[in-house]
């Protein structure tokens, strides 16, 4: 498949409105870990948000590969690029929502792990089977 950023786009709202919103949910709840409250759902929109301008630029540099493809490993990776911008952000800037001196590392990581793997691993089998045609569309689901 060759996503399209409009594809890109609505593939991210989706899975981070449903696989990351049911990841999020038992950190909320303090199921998890200690710590508990609103701000895993603050982290989880920031890095839906700053995603969609991450899809940008990954769709342009694409286009420098042969096959003007995203391999799944690439996206698996790319979490890791985004973990550090939003850690930054957080850190250095401050975000609302997320209040620094209540800011746990070790929270984070975790959360934000187990997250963006559930939605890597959403993104590559529920996806398929939900959305057969979803792959053809250019990442585009309606």
């Amino acid at each position: 498949m060759t996503p399209t950023l409009f594809g890109r786009w609505q593939t991210r709202i989706l899975l981070f409105a449903t696989v990351g919103v049911l990841a999020t949910l038992p950190f909320f709840l303090g199921l998890i870990t200690s710590q508990s409250g609103s701000i895993f759902f603050w982290i989880l929109g920031y890095v839906a948000i700053f995603g969609l301008g991450w899809d940008a630029l990954y769709i342009y540099i694409q286009q420098f590969r042969w096959d003007r493809d995203w391999p799944g490993a690439f996206q698996l990776l790319a979490g890791i690029w985004e973990a550090l911008f939003v850690l930054f952000l957080i850190k250095v800037i401050g975000l609302p929502g997320i209040a620094v001196q209540d800011f746990d590392l070790g929270v984070f990581a975790v959360h934000y792990s187990l997250v963006w793997l559930a939605i890597y691993l959403a993104s590559q089998t529920l996806m398929r089977i939900l959305f057969p045609y979803w792959r053809f569309r250019g990442g585009q689901w309606f």
